[in-house]
């Protein structure tokens, strides 16, 4: 068979914007492929909930990627370990309650199981701002995250969304924007992002689950995200809270959709 180079160029164009139509209006809409919203996805996806993830790298998984200082090793406690357990990724007792687990097995499997279960994620794509109707979120507005790095005004498009979930980690990319566009008060102790602390990883990690929720109408927070909004420690390369985040995320949003029917 001769290969022909336009009908390559059709059939990239011809899916990736029928995938895109498609998930133009969902129950879910992510902000951020790193661990929490991967583990969010994947339970989401798998309870029949029509899910899609915006990444604004090229590549998913946060900071999962890299372990520690780029030593590809993660460190999760029991809890942590009972959901990579439940992906069948291997781990190793370090020391007791310590288990180690390889960074990009991790990731890779994580983000294989969520697509498989039925998630879509879009790479290279920045949800730039937030569409509000009556006080409350009801979707993203996105844009090629080129088109951000260039500064190129170039008009973007939009998401649907039933529930965002804010999961960009330290930056807060999409609380901020609500914060300087709005005056939607979030449900921290002052009415607006708090601000991550230094790194404290006991107390990161017994704070995250608390702080996994809704910050406004329509959005929640979880994995880093939740910490930085809410004020509390980052816990650095140890990813239990992380990944049992997504799991309540999901949880919380399966339960408030079931309500809403």
């Amino acid at each position: 068979m001769e290969l022909n180079e336009t009908t390559i160029t059709r059939a990239i164009v011809e899916r990736f914007s029928q995938k895109l139509i498609d998930y133009s209006n969902v129950d879910v809409a992510i902000v951020g492929a790193g661990p929490s919203g991967l583990v969010a996805s994947y339970f989401l996806a798998k309870a029949d909930v029509k899910v899609a993830v915006f990444e604004r790298k090229l590549s998913i998984g946060g900071g999962m990627w890299g372990g520690g200082m780029m030593f590809n090793e993660i460190v999760v406690q029991k809890q942590g370990k009972e959901i990579l357990d439940a992906f069948e990724i291997h781990t190793r007792e370090y020391e007791l309650g310590y288990y180690t687990a390889d960074a990009i097995e991790s990731v890779t499997t994580i983000g294989s199981a969520a697509i498989k279960a039925g998630a879509k994620i879009f790479n290279c794509i920045t949800a730039e701002d937030a569409i509000i109707r009556e006080g409350r979120v009801t979707g993203l507005v996105i844009n090629w995250s080129p088109v951000e790095m260039a500064n190129l005004h170039v008009d973007p498009l939009s998401i649907n969304a039933k529930y965002v979930i804010e999961a960009s980690g330290h930056p807060l990319e999409l609380l901020h924007v609500i914060e300087r566009k709005t005056d939607i008060r979030f449900n921290t102790p002052t009415g607006k992002i708090v601000g991550e602390k230094s790194m404290w990883a006991e107390q990161a990690e017994n704070l995250i689950l608390k702080n996994t929720r809704e910050i406004c109408p329509g959005v929640y927070v979880c994995g880093m995200a939740a910490n930085a909004a809410f004020g509390a420690p980052r816990m650095g390369p140890i990813f239990g809270g992380m990944l049992l985040s997504g799991k309540k995320v999901a949880q919380d949003i399966i339960a408030a959709l079931k309500i809403k029917k």
